[in-house]
């Protein structure tokens, strides 16, 4: 928490940091989740962590999930981020615990719903989805995971089991504070339509998506 002066020159608390709101049932087609709700005092951004079972402290199961409401919400293929949220709520109800955390403010690797448009339409021009960021101005990645962390610090959870093909999630946790036990893969079949996306993501982003070599008569 960090102080600030008002215009009468008085000192007022501007909080800082992530704080929960809200615990709520959430019976999905999944599983019966509790939805425990967070403000982000930095960025100003509403946050959810899904929580199935008793999760524990340490090698929980556990998502990251940026969000995308083209893949989330209209079944988008261009990515496969419907599916991997799908499989990933599956995966911690199979597991009987776990905690999907849902990332707003990541649309589009963090530049926006509008910039994630916008790159979408160079990339049917013919740019790859880093040439897009970088030809409009963005950062290749402009995601921070200290929310994240902040909330599965707030859960008590001290390590995980992270459900992500991405490096750069499991090096973010360690930094902020939280243990990775371990990195597991979170593969979805590829088809015509993201096999570009997907091997820029290997090939730029460093993602580990080895089940790509089987497709290679995609085009």
């Amino acid at each position: 928490m960090t102080e600030k002066v008002g215009v009468l020159g008085k000192k007022s608390q501007r909080r800082t940091g992530v704080e929960r709101v809200v615990n709520a049932p959430l019976p999905t087609v999944y599983g019966a989740f509790q939805a425990v709700g967070y403000l982000d005092h930095d960025r100003g951004d509403e946050q959810v962590a899904l929580v199935y079972g008793d999760i524990g402290a340490d090698r929980v199961l556990t998502r990251l999930h940026s969000e995308c409401l083209t893949g989330d919400a209209f079944g988008s293929r261009h990515c496969e981020c419907g599916d991997q949220l799908a499989s990933a709520l599956r995966a911690v109800v199979a597991e009987g615990a776990g905690v999907v955390v849902y990332l707003r403010g990541h649309e589009g690797r963090g530049i926006g719903l509008l910039g994630k448009l916008r790159a979408m339409a160079l990339q049917a021009e013919g740019l790859d989805t880093v040439e897009a960021n970088l030809a409009l101005g963005f950062p290749v990645d402009a995601r921070d995971y200290g929310v994240a962390a902040g909330i599965l610090q707030d859960l008590g959870v001290r390590s995980v089991r992270l459900m992500s093909n991405n490096p750069r999630k499991r090096e973010a946790l360690v930094r902020h504070g939280v243990r990775v036990a371990e990195q597991v893969p979170l593969l979805i079949p590829p088809c015509e339509n993201n096999i570009t996306y997907l091997r820029t993501k290997r090939e730029r982003l460093d993602h580990h998506l080895p089940h790509l070599d089987a497709v290679a008569h995609l085009s």
